[in-house]
């Protein structure tokens, strides 16, 4: 009878783990998993082209017919014949810069506490469940906070300004759960290096865990980027204009100020109309908008793909 022995029963170990990664038997279970997988990225794919299909051809007479003056013109909600999007495509620009300078910095500067200084204290864990559930409040009961505490309290008016500072509300707990889980995902390895060499906390943040974490939090920051610039019911209840808006020779301050509106809004103002023509217009300002939100998307992927590092 033959003794077993460490190294006996290691080698049987080692041999079956190699029989197991190296048998071409086929695995039902794994082929059947990736087959519904492809079917449902195929599936998103087609409802994607789809969709800009008919938007292209329900908006061809608008191209055809106006061009760049469908994109020159402004909002005009009365008047098919010079119903625009311009002042939407400014007005989004404008919001998004607005998100860029509020949300970002504070949402990355949330995300670097909970991560690197806050630690596992009970505290922190109340903040990350909070943070969670306020992903999945719905985007208007952000525009009534909007409404409430910018508009009424703080007095800033039914502008663009208090507009941005509800979509900065609204898109600010994605950005520190993107931001947090980029942080999570550097090895801990780059944070031992770094204070073994005798680095402080900041410095070891500052030069190594942040520059390693900059694909993932800047994917996630364009991303929350994108759904902002898709959000209508926010700036509805702030105040954006949805019939005629002019704003002349104004400046840039100076339209902080006023009156404003956003590619959302004018979608939803033609919508409202009715008519063949207003019919083509909101399908030709559906497409810009949809063309800006897959450009913003793009521009993620192309910065993930440029500072991606594999460890």
């Amino acid at each position: 009878m033959a003794l077993t022995t460490p190294a006996s029963t290691g080698g049987r170990a080692a041999r079956s783990i190699t029989d197991g990664l190296t048998k071409r038997g086929s695995d039902l279970r794994g082929k059947l998993i990736e087959g519904v997988l492809v079917t449902a990225l195929a599936a998103t794919l087609l409802i994607l082209f789809v969709l800009i299909v008919d938007l292209v051809q329900r908006s061809w007479p608008v191209w055809t017919d106006r061009g760049g003056d469908f994109l020159s013109s402004g909002l005009n909600s009365a008047s098919a014949a010079s119903a625009g999007v311009w002042s939407g495509i400014k007005g989004t620009i404008t919001l998004g810069l607005i998100v860029c300078v509020i949300a970002f910095p504070l949402g990355i500067a949330c995300a670097v506490y909970l991560e690197e200084y806050a630690g596992r204290t009970r505290f922190a864990r109340l903040t990350r469940i909070n943070v969670r559930n306020l992903a999945g409040v719905p985007s208007i009961v952000y525009g009534l906070l909007g409404l409430g505490i910018f508009v009424n309290t703080l007095g800033i008016g039914r502008n663009v300004l208090a507009a941005g500072l509800a979509l900065s509300a609204l898109v600010l707990p994605i950005v520190v759960i993107t931001a947090s889980e980029a942080l999570r995902a550097v090895p801990v390895a780059i944070r031992e290096g770094a204070l073994g060499v005798g680095a402080t906390q900041w410095e070891t943040v500052r030069s190594h865990v942040l520059p390693a974490a900059a694909p993932g939090i800047l994917t996630g920051t364009v991303l929350s980027l994108a759904r902002a610039a898709g959000e209508a019911a926010p700036i509805l209840l702030v105040g954006a204009a949805t019939g005629l808006l002019r704003t002349g020779d104004q400046g840039f301050l100076d339209q902080l100020g006023g009156a404003f509106t956003a590619m959302p809004v004018v979608i939803f103002s033609y919508a409202r109309q009715t008519g063949e023509q207003f019919r083509e217009i909101t399908a030709a300002a559906s497409l810009v908008l949809l063309v800006l939100v897959l450009a913003m998307n793009t521009f993620a992927i192309w910065l993930r793909n440029r500072y991606d590092r594999k460890w």
